[in-house]
């Protein structure tokens, strides 16, 4: 083997040892939790430089509430919001994930459609006002559009991205999110993995955590949120800083209706 194959080969292995110590990393802080409550997410911790670069202030809202303290209104909403075979499934639901894609590329396929049009008749009306010799300025290209993309993950793969993984969309982010979410379900119980969910999830803008939340939108304990209330803070958590604009608007209201039927059927853990 020459030097540059020697070389190589030692790259390669420093590399897979770089990723078994980020694997080891990532069990050793999940074990750490069994008896630890996670202090701050990765996520978290984006957000807050996020702020500080942005309004040069971190206005932040979060308090820890143990399993007890978080109302069942609240943990049934959300499971039947998000994910609701969170007690039976072992991390991924994989009929989910199939359908959220083939959703999304039907999606992108519409838009890129959509576009092509838009981009046809721009086209279009540059050549009629070049053709008739106006001094105007040349009309605007519309903006592209853009596919709306819909998620298929579960609670605990929601939670493994918080905890530790940037918001990027690429195959190995996702391969790891997948991988620290069996380590989830490995080390942890589904009531604790629920409550380290619920007391880090975002709701709004510098609004962590179920408590945080209830006393945010309903002056309130998170501990005293009725089935209404904890309906409506289901509805916000695919988008909670557009929704934190209207949380009352005619659309949450109706999800949080819907929702509110499937809370009687949902399984706590």
């Amino acid at each position: 083997m020459g030097r540059f194959g020697s070389h190589l080969l030692r790259i390669v292995g420093l590399l897979v040892l770089a990723a078994v110590a980020l694997q080891l990393y990532f069990l050793a802080r999940i074990a750490l939790m069994i008896v630890v409550d996670p202090q701050s997410t990765s996520f978290q911790r984006s957000e807050m430089w996020r702020l500080a670069v942005e309004k040069h202030a971190i206005a932040w809202s979060q308090e820890w509430r143990d399993y007890p303290r978080l109302a069942d209104s609240l943990k049934r909403a959300v499971i039947a919001s998000e994910d609701a075979g969170f007690a039976d499934h072992s991390g991924v639901e994989w009929d989910a994930l199939e359908k959220a894609w083939e959703k999304n590329q039907r999606a992108e396929d519409r838009a890129e459609r959509v576009n092509e049009r838009l981009a046809q008749r721009a086209a279009a009306l540059a050549e009629r006002a070049a053709s008739a010799r106006r001094a105007r300025p040349p009309p605007k290209t519309p903006a592209p559009v853009r596919a709306k993309v819909i998620g298929g993950s579960t609670i605990t793969q929601q939670l493994a991205k918080n905890l530790f993984l940037s918001g990027e969309r690429s195959l190995p982010r996702k391969a790891q999110e997948f991988v620290v979410t069996f380590m989830l379900e490995a080390l942890l119980d589904k009531r604790r993995i629920l409550e380290i969910y619920l007391n880090n999830v975002e709701w709004g803008e510098g609004v962590f955590g179920a408590q945080a939340a209830a006393r945010h939108y309903f002056h309130v304990e998170a501990s005293q949120l009725g089935s209404g209330q904890a309906a409506r803070l289901a509805v916000m958590l695919p988008a909670p800083k557009r929704f934190e604009q209207r949380p009352q608007s005619a659309y949450v209201a109706g999800r949080a209706g819907t929702i509110a039927a499937r809370m009687g059927g949902v399984e706590l853990p």
